[in-house]
């Protein structure tokens, strides 16, 4: 079995990964799953040449690793990376250890983290986030894993805070022309850059205009120069060089120089707080974002009636997208990495929901259908689009 052409929605959630087939056409929807030893999800993303498929999770029961599958999904090899509980208690009662077949193995990175929260495959290696924040490589397709030391040396590093789901390393965008170049995004301590192949990096949280920098209550907000350093994720605009954009815990920004100055795109929005962030492929001034009511209000859509906001023109102007979305009584969240899309001209754009539903555009979120339900609580939504 290898994974089909056309498109394939990767679904990480909190009891394992899911694949929703929808062929050439994105249509005619198939659920499959889970796999993953059910383990807790938090990404899962693909090659697209060769089909190789990587899902990363695990927590404090089962320790960190990343999961790879050559063959479609059909069967998934482990890299563990971390102990979890299970592993004490494995080691203490051998009736347990058989039960799961476990074996006293030595673990490359011992405690040191318990989950992997996110994952990235460019210029021929695989890169994962970790909680806590960590930045991992591999070399060779995912089986072997080292740290990128530069980052974990950063000088600021003894002041990173813990936003509200622990200290994780969630978003990692790379330069598709130049390796060289990566930006993450980490939270609760902001954006960092390198551009010597994670050797060194720089703290990018600066905001362009003074007038923003003035103190604001909220903990994450800007200021004294600089946005709120809970940034929820960034994203890389394909085609462009130094064009991001983020969406943090006070409002949806824009860099046109690779993170160095951010300038506020949130005016248009009906809330400052959300999560997911998606630029169109071709079209670096499009971009799609899903607005909650708050931090503390609920986050849920706001008036509980969903929308994707999109943007044509780079966050000048913002419009919401309703058609076929729940408009009464809707209460879910969308979480940081559960928006994706594909690359086809028109561009397909897909989000899951923390009450297990996967919703797909194929419009560009011009319309909305519903290709999944009930599915465990989704952590994370990728695509692969094969030929």
């Amino acid at each position: 079995m290898t994974l089909q052409a056309g498109v394939t929605v990767l679904v990480g959630t909190t009891k394992g990964a899911f694949l929703i087939k929808g062929g050439a056409d994105r249509g005619d929807w198939a659920v499959t799953g889970p796999f993953c030893a059910g383990w807790p999800i938090n990404h899962v993303v693909g090659d697209a040449k060769t089909g190789t498929l990587w899902a990363g999770g695990g927590g404090d029961w089962h320790g960190a690793g990343v999961w790879r599958s050559v063959d479609g999904g059909a069967t998934w090899d482990l890299s563990k990376l971390t102990k979890g509980s299970m592993d004490e208690w494995a080691a203490n009662d051998p009736d347990f250890a058989q039960m799961i077949g476990w074996t006293d193995t030595p673990l490359p990175f011992g405690a040191e983290f318990s989950q992997i929260w996110s994952l990235h495959a460019a210029h021929g290696k695989v890169f994962a986030g970790t909680k806590p924040a960590n930045l991992l490589q591999s070399d060779d397709g995912g089986v072997n894993w080292s740290r990128v030391q530069g980052l974990s040396d950063h000088p600021s590093a003894d002041s990173w805070n813990p936003g509200a789901a622990g200290l994780v390393l969630h978003s990692i965008a790379t330069d598709p022309h130049n390796p060289a170049k990566m930006w993450i995004g980490i939270s609760a301590a902001g954006v960092f850059a390198t551009e010597d192949g994670g050797q060194t990096w720089e703290r990018r949280n600066r905001l362009s205009n003074a007038e923003s920098c003035s103190h604001h209550d909220h903990p994450a907000a800007p200021r004294d120069g600089e946005t709120g350093h809970c940034v929820h994720n960034i994203v890389h605009a394909p085609g462009q060089t130094d064009l991001l954009y983020q969406q943090n815990h006070h409002g949806v920004w824009r860099s046109a120089d690779g993170g160095r100055s951010w300038d506020d795109i949130t005016a248009g929005l009906p809330s400052t707080f959300g999560f997911p962030i998606r630029v169109h492929p071709h079209d670096p001034q499009t971009i799609w974002t899903l607005p909650l009511n708050g931090d503390m209000a609920g986050r849920f859509p706001p008036d509980a009636a969903a929308a994707v906001w999109r943007s044509r023109d780079g966050g000048a102007s913002w419009h919401a997208l309703r058609d076929g979305l729940p408009q009464q009584s809707c209460y879910f969240t969308v979480l940081r990495q559960a928006m994706a899309g594909d690359a086809r001209d028109v561009a397909g754009v897909y989000f899951g929901t923390n009450s297990g539903s996967v919703f797909a555009s194929i419009d560009e979120g011009d319309t909305w259908d519903e290709i999944a339900r009930h599915l465990p609580t989704v952590l994370a939504v990728e695509v692969v689009d094969r030929p």
